[in-house]
């Protein structure tokens, strides 16, 4: 028997679509889904199932940014074949994302024991969502957001992506929060910052899915959720990015703050009350 059945890969799909890369956090929404439906999140066949259904979230920002990605790619492979091509700023791009992944790959290797286990606790998730709004509302108000795209350097990749590792110790903080509140602080604008988490995103989601992938199938999950969960988080990921790169351009991350801290005070309040287990 699979621990997750068709229909709950259907709503757990639904859930990591939308919150992905919103910045509410993907893995705080997931636990709590979970929880409420009496799915065991600690579960090692339930944690690599949550990854492996990133990865449809990760193909939407693939097609999304295609072009863009095709861009990046080329600069990059133009400039391994000829040195008179790595002046290019894509180029360099290309390769700051991927030194920006060192660290938070580094990281969850060496703390899997941990990630995987007390700190997978949705009282975890509810403090975090809590704290990760405090430092959005203050990174929002503390950027001047007169930094575009083409203005990101190595520090500033190296330094968004290293924020990741807050939401990955932390579930419930959000890497999208993260990742966008580093990016305000270093006085990006929401959109670049936005377009930046997005694209640091790809390659730390696709391996923490391949990752897991042994544990979703080998321990418990079936591949018909696996794969219903992931093309259903693909369709409505693809709609989420649409919508949010739309909705920074003219509007601060208020909205998100005050929704991460009415579901972070319910959650400690299903929690205390018994409703859900930890």
């Amino acid at each position: 028997m699979s621990v997750i059945n068709v229909g709950q890969a259907v709503v757990l799909g639904v859930v990591e679509g939308v919150t992905e890369f919103l910045p509410v956090s993907s893995t705080g929404h997931l636990k709590i889904t979970e929880g409420l439906m009496n799915i065991p999140v600690d579960d090692d066949a339930v944690v690599g199932f949550s990854a492996v259904i990133q990865v449809g979230a990760i193909a939407a920002v693939l097609v999304y940014f295609f072009k863009d990605i095709v861009r990046i790619v080329s600069a990059w492979g133009r400039g391994l074949r000829d040195k008179n091509e790595r002046h290019h700023h894509d180029y360099k791009f290309a390769w700051w994302v991927i030194y920006a992944t060192i660290p938070i790959v580094a990281v969850g290797l060496a703390a899997k024991p941990l990630i995987e286990g007390p700190l997978a606790s949705l009282w975890v998730v509810a403090g975090s969502l809590i704290a990760g709004s405090a430092v959005m509302w203050a990174a929002d108000q503390m950027g001047r957001h007169k930094r575009g795209e083409d203005d990101v350097s190595f520090k500033d990749a190296m330094l968004v992506g290293s924020s990741q590792i807050l939401a990955l110790l932390f579930p419930g903080f959000s890497r999208s929060g993260a990742t966008m509140s580093t990016g305000l602080i270093l006085d990006l604008d929401r959109v670049a910052a936005t377009r930046l988490s997005f694209f640091l995103g790809i390659p730390a989601l696709t391996g923490a899915g391949l990752y897991e992938l042994k544990d979703a199938l080998g321990t418990g999950v079936g591949a018909a959720p696996l794969i219903v969960g992931t093309v259903v988080s693909f369709v409505v990921a693809y709609a989420s990015i649409a919508w949010l790169l739309k909705f920074v351009a003219k509007h601060s991350f208020n909205a998100f703050v005050i929704y991460r801290i009415v579901i972070g005070v319910l959650l400690f309040g299903l929690l205390g009350t018994g409703v859900i287990d930890s």
